[in-house]
């Protein structure tokens, strides 16, 4: 069975001009429509840090959640959000981006590998206690931008150390410049799927318009069954040098796994709406 992660948040969190809260509101609920496993919906991060999301609390109060079988993520980037995100009930997942690239890592939560790895402890425990699922993505796992040290075995190795220390069984690989490689998304897949049998993983992928379906097929042969994407490819991080890199498009994926016969129950009618309310809330692409 193929899981579906959808990323509005990912798509959003960039983009300079504030999008209105009842314009998020609108489209995440169309997605909620669309039959995805999940929405990646928002993050309880510091305002200055992302100031798109600053209303995520207000989005969260006006979803329709009664008739929608997706679940919601929270991203969060430390202790004091993952207490935030807990407190909701209508949260089932947290969301802690823990990147391979030590440069990155401080950019991104203010915390060194090492550090963010007692914030993972606090965090799981936080989410055992509050009955959510933690799910860490590994940032940079195919590539940085930096001069850190970068292999794949490094990747491999945090995987380990997450799985065997603190017991996270949901790791979410990460391609977060889009410079991943095939070969290098079959190795780490291929390794890592049967070394940690306990752990879910999934491909969060960043791509080119040329690229996608080249990596989807490297990380699904590989033993990948669960991807996020963006539709239409919005979003993407800021530091790629490819102005065209953005998120995996979800009806790229979609389509890919309908070819296979192999697409989960997706409303195709709800999911073309969700499509042309995007290009209403989003800027040109």
């Amino acid at each position: 069975m193929i899981h579906l992660t959808e990323c509005p948040r990912d798509a959003m969190q960039g983009i300079t001009h504030f999008i209105p809260t009842q314009e998020k509101i609108r489209y995440i609920n169309s997605l909620l429509k669309v039959g995805f496993n999940v929405i990646d919906f928002g993050s309880f991060v510091s305002e200055k840090v992302i100031p798109q999301l600053r209303d995520t609390r207000q989005v969260l109060e006006q979803l329709e959640l009664s008739a929608t079988r997706s679940r919601l993520l929270a991203i969060v980037a430390n202790v004091r959000g993952a207490q935030e995100a807990c407190g909701y009930d209508a949260i089932q997942y947290v969301g802690f981006p823990f990147s391979i690239s030590e440069t990155f890592q401080l950019r991104n939560t203010n915390a060194t590998m090492e550090q963010s790895l007692l914030r993972v402890e606090e965090i799981q425990q936080l989410c055992v206690t509050n009955k959510k699922e933690l799910v860490i993505y590994i940032s940079m796992a195919m590539g940085n931008p930096y001069n850190d040290i970068w292999h794949p075995d490094i990747a491999t190795n945090w995987c380990h150390r997450l799985h065997t220390e603190l017991g996270v069984k949901k790791i979410a690989l990460s391609d977060t410049i889009g410079v991943g490689q095939p070969e290098i998304i079959a190795q780490l897949f291929t390794t890592l799927i049967p070394s940690l049998p306990q752990v879910e993983f999934g491909a969060h992928l960043h791509t080119t318009p040329d690229t996608w379906r080249k990596k989807i097929e490297s990380a699904y042969s590989s033993g990948c069954r669960k991807f996020d994407g963006a539709l239409r490819g919005y979003g993407g991080c800021p530091m790629a040098a490819d102005e065209l890199t953005g998120n995996m498009p979800t009806e790229n994926i979609v389509a890919y796994f309908s070819e296979m016969n192999l697409s989960r129950n997706i409303n195709q009618d709800a999911l073309n709406e969700a499509m042309r309310i995007a290009q209403e809330v989003f800027p040109v692409h």
